[in-house]
């Protein structure tokens, strides 16, 4: 009870009182001819700030009885003067709340009341001012509302962006995570199976099995690392750079020791990409190289760059034959496809003719200025 009280709007209605109660009496002075300012006249001028505590829970019976309150203080023939303002205040808030109706209701009875309890008829042009002052009051009171509606709805986009820069924040570093666990956790996984199966037969190979593993497992805590650095620090920029198409030989290195042949060739004059694509462009052939050891029978596969005007064409192939539940890549072609997307290119891939499978990306070489965060849920 005592918290609903302190959540009354005290200070405006005291104010509003307060204006009554002082103009009132200032304006008395010159209207002799009206009765003064009695007990009752007082009474009534405080009575209608009190029915202002309930404009915002009950905004109709405000109105309305700020009406009442002002249209009887008029009837007893007591000064004009602010006592009017009560009435002013509880319709426009009963506009910027949504109650129009009451709010215009409210006015018309106000306007009616000031002609009917007036101590002379009136001639139109007051009449007319009378109305016009009120519409004006009505008319403020809407565009106050208008304006609140608009700042409230630019308030929300701007959370609702922010949730989305935050959704898009945690899904790339969701995606950057997928695409290097699975590629090191493939790699490590195909080298510990052959450690096993060479254990008491092969122990030199079984050795570079476990070294291979190592630098595997070595550069995927890196790389974990390095994303996982940006949640740390928000805003911070990263302390190693993204890796990009310059690591290829790298991914060939560890293709190689986890059975994988890469032959690489390129076609065109090599141009540096921007960021965006150039990662892009590694985390797709990373992928590509991850799903042929996977899920693929082929010990080779062939990567070709190709530099054209304003676009790079990324082409992978083995020959198959497609080995294991998910041949062909599974959510991984989802994540390369979302990549090429976010970037204003595509990715195609799918079984050749001969047997083998095909991973083709075409990616722009310029930055888009406004590139569509890929949804990612699908990969994940």
């Amino acid at each position: 009870m005592t918290a609903a009280l302190a959540a009354l709007p005290w200070p405006s209605t005291a104010a509003v009182a307060l204006v009554q109660l002082v103009g009132s009496g200032f304006a008395a002075h010159g209207q002799p001819d009206r009765a003064g300012l009695d007990a009752v006249a007082q009474l009534l001028l405080v009575a209608g700030p009190l029915l202002l505590l309930a404009r915002r829970a009950l905004p109709r019976i405000a109105v309305f009885g700020c009406v009442a309150v002002t249209v009887v203080y008029l009837a007893l023939d007591h000064p004009y003067g602010p006592v009017f303002l009560s009435a002013v205040v509880a319709a426009g808030h009963a506009v910027t709340a949504g109650h129009r109706r009451a709010a215009v209701g409210g006015m018309l009875l106000l306007w009616a009341g000031l002609l009917i309890t007036a101590d002379r008829p009136l001639d139109w042009g007051e009449a007319v001012a009378a109305g016009a002052w009120m519409v004006a009051v009505l008319a403020i009171s809407e565009l106050v509302r208008i304006r609140r509606a608009q700042r409230a709805a630019e308030q929300a986009e701007q959370a609702a962006a922010e949730r989305r820069r935050a959704d898009e924040e945690r899904l790339r570093i969701a995606r950057e995570l997928h695409d290097v666990l699975a590629h090191s956790i493939s790699v490590i996984n195909v080298q510990a199976g052959m450690g096993l199966a060479l254990l008491d037969s092969d122990p030199e190979q079984t050795r570079a099995a476990l070294t291979t593993i190592r630098s595997a497992s070595r550069e995927a805590l890196g790389e974990v690392r390095q994303v996982l650095d940006t949640l740390r620090a928000s805003g911070a920029a990263p302390r190693a750079p993204a890796p990009g198409l310059d690591r290829l030989p790298d991914l060939a290195e560890q293709a190689a020791h986890a059975g994988l042949r890469v032959e690489t060739s390129t076609e065109g004059t090599p141009a540096p990409l921007p960021p965006g694509a150039d990662l892009a462009a590694f985390r797709i052939v990373q992928e590509a190289l991850t799903n042929i050891v996977r899920h693929s029978g082929s010990r080779t596969a062939r990567l070709r760059l190709r530099y054209a005007p304003g676009l790079l064409d990324i082409r992978i192939d083995d020959d198959g034959p497609a080995t294991g539940a998910g041949a062909g890549g599974g959510n991984g072609l989802v994540g390369m496809r979302e990549r090429a997307a976010a970037l204003g290119g595509t990715v195609t891939a799918g079984p050749r003719p001969d047997g083998g499978f095909r991973v083709d990306a075409r990616l722009p070489r310029a930055a888009r200025d406004q590139a569509s965060p890929p949804d990612l849920r699908e990969t994940m």
